[in-house]
């Protein structure tokens, strides 16, 4: 074990002995987990509990090895303060406070209702988004006051990212009992559900209804860990906002452990390390942006990832729960930067964004003038990145007995104009100040029907993570999907049931993915 770490335990004991003497009237009575006693905030109803250790900091000879537990503690340890964000360079989104960063990342945060005897609520467990290379459990936008206060313990957690979080490589596959590598990351999330397991029940939390939850490469992680064999039984539902991992290989091949290897190899070459020790030796802040970009997704590898998603939904190698996902009517107006678009460039800045695509996807979508390829280029993005993978999802998950509700985020917020979200719709996030229910913490020209939509689709979630199904008092009702063009509740300005959005569009894709699959990489 190196030195950091043991500088790290010392500090854990420092910390649980000046938790019991700083404690003050705001503090929650002492919770009592595996690891130790904890004392949290009372904040406005709620018990809140931030940077709770879920795992060893991956330091030194733990960086690129798996989450090792957390030894007991004594005393009561002060959970007030946020941990910092795992490396990274950059924000998970525009407009976002950069966070504060650090290798010692593993921690987590729970926002509970006070504690009565007896108690055993739903839980939420929410995985960031940010492409495995961003993002933060501490965004005050997921902060989970207002879902807490509707009856639901929610936990955020933080998983190592970028390269430090999905590196694959050879000589770490070598090292490994497993013969595999990359996928720390899934991992960390992994043993933050474990640690849920082993404690929430403390928080007043059931931990026999659990809800996986996440956002963008969050919801790619809840895909993924729904086709995991290492997260049986760690949860019983799952909701995805926009994100998938279910394209075919063919147009992801580093997903596979062999040019994930080769990928991880080259990047360790552009860092002028030739061993793994020399690796584990370099800075921290060495290993995030530039070529590290290549190594920063999950791998198919025999211990955590075994299949790809597609392929343990069509072999019936999934974890069967219910689920409730979707994607926005707007996605790519958060991501594109529309007025740049032209006709005369439009393919090749295509494969500029995502790589080479298929000629057939790319005539689906007119952009013979400038009009039709800034149109294009949206829907585009919008079906190639989140539509299609949704409907699969949708679709696949039926193989199952657990039902499947669909969902498209129609409103269009009222982002200011002199904003960095001006122009956006009903874009890439938009969504999450809606089932959050935190309208309030951005002074716009908020309108009713955007707090009827907010209370809506809160209780929407909560409904779900309480019982598998959406439904409830108070809210429209939203049928389960159904076939292959079944009905999705359209959350809007009314909230209503539809057809598929895009429809035409997405069977363009299945027809080409379906080509796709079975041929040689």
């Amino acid at each position: 074990m190196g030195k950091t770490v043991w500088r790290w335990l010392l500090t854990l004991q420092l910390l649980a002995c000046s938790g019991a003497q700083s404690a003050q009237a705001a503090q929650t009575a002492p919770v009592m987990t595996g690891d130790g006693a904890l004392a949290g905030q009372q904040q406005d109803g709620v018990d809140v509990y931030r940077g709770i250790p879920y795992a060893l900091p991956p330091l030194d000879a733990w960086r690129w090895r798996p989450p090792q537990p957390v030894p007991a503690w004594q005393g009561v340890r002060d959970a007030g303060k946020l941990a910092p964000a795992c490396m990274q360079q950059g924000v998970s989104m525009p407009g976002e406070t950069p966070p504060e960063v650090s290798e010692d990342c593993l921690y987590l945060n729970v926002w509970a209702p006070p504690r009565r005897v007896g108690q055993r609520l739903p839980v939420i467990v929410w995985i960031h988004g940010g492409g495995y290379a961003n993002g933060s459990a501490s965004v005050p936008l997921y902060h989970g006051d207002r879902l807490a206060r509707k009856g639901v313990v929610v936990v955020t957690i933080a998983y190592r990212l970028g390269a430090l979080g999905f590196l694959a490589h050879p000589a770490l596959s070598a090292e490994s009992p497993h013969h595999s590598s990359g996928n720390y990351g899934l991992m960390d999330q992994i043993a933050a559900l474990e640690w849920v397991q082993r404690n929430i029940a403390a928080f007043g939390g059931d931990p026999g209804r659990v809800t996986i939850a996440g956002q963008s490469a969050g919801a790619m992680a809840v895909s993924a860990l729904l086709s995991s064999p290492r997260a049986k039984g760690l949860f019983q539902r799952a909701i995805a906002q926009s994100g998938g991992i279910f394209e075919p290989l063919q147009l992801a091949p580093g997903y596979l452990l062999a040019n994930a290897e080769r990928d991880g190899a080259s990047y360790m070459e552009s860092l002028g390390a030739t061993t793994l020790e020399a690796m584990r030796k370099l800075p921290a802040d060495r290993l995030t942006g530039g070529g590290a970009g290549a190594v920063t997704h999950p791998v198919i590898e025999p211990h955590v990832l075994p299949l790809s998603p597609y392929d343990a939904y069509t072999q019936g190698r999934y974890h069967d729960v219910p689920l409730l996902l979707g994607s926005n009517s707007e996605e790519a107006r958060a991501l594109v930067n529309v007025t740049a678009v032209r006709a005369d460039s439009f393919e090749a800045d295509i494969t500029t964004s995502v790589g080479a695509l298929p000629p057939a996807l790319l005539a689906a979508y007119p952009h013979a003038t400038d009009a039709q390829a800034r149109e294009g280029r949206l829907g585009l993005e919008r079906d190639l990145r989140f539509g299609w993978d949704m409907w699969a999802w949708a679709r696949l998950a039926q193989k199952g007995r657990s039902p499947v509700y669909y969902y498209s985020f129609d409103h269009r917020p009222p982002f200011p104009a002199d904003s960095v979200y001006a122009g956006w719709g009903a874009s890439h996030y938009a969504e999450l100040w809606y089932m959050f229910d935190h309208l309030g913490q951005a002074p716009w020209a908020w309108r009713a029907a955007d707090r009827t939509l907010a209370a809506v689709m809160s209780s929407y979630w909560v409904h779900f993570a309480a019982t598998g199904d959406p439904n409830g008092k108070g809210v429209p009702h939203w049928p389960a999907f159904r076939g292959t063009e079944g009905k999705v509740q359209r959350l809007g300005d009314p909230v209503s049931s539809g057809p598929v959005p895009a429809i035409d569009h997405l069977r363009v894709f299945d027809a080409v993915y379906s080509g796709l699959r079975g041929k040689a990489f």
